[in-house]
């Protein structure tokens, strides 16, 4: 399994979130190294298919995949959660299950380094 989290600085929710990611990897018994990517140019935006900070990725998949059309850019992300309130984290619950699903799939991810 790889976890990328993919953040802006500029958005203050990315230290909460991955506070949560750590927390949830801990409680399921996850031992990869998360891979921190800081996105800092709208080219690595668009070249990262960044829609906002935070972004979390399981074996390269958005935990909660983007609407169609959805822009790319240097922004704060907005998480939708299971009551339908919007949250700019995401929800334990919501990385739990891509956590879940992540040991599950067995699609091959190549990565290459960010710098």
């Amino acid at each position: 399994m790889s976890i990328t989290f993919l953040y802006w600085e500029e958005c203050m929710s990315h230290e909460e979130a991955l506070q949560r990611v750590r927390q949830v990897m801990a409680e399921e018994n996850v031992l990869v190294p998360v891979q921190m990517v800081k996105v800092e140019t709208w080219a690595q935006a668009e070249q990262l298919q960044f829609i906002g900070s935070p972004t979390i990725l399981v074996n390269g998949k958005d935990i909660q995949p983007p609407p169609p059309g959805a822009s790319f850019a240097l922004t704060c992300r907005a998480y939708y959660l299971e009551d339908g309130r919007v949250s700019p984290l995401p929800s334990l619950e919501l990385i739990r299950r891509a956590l879940s699903a992540g040991r599950t799939d067995t699609a091959t991810v190549v990565t290459e380094p960010q710098e």
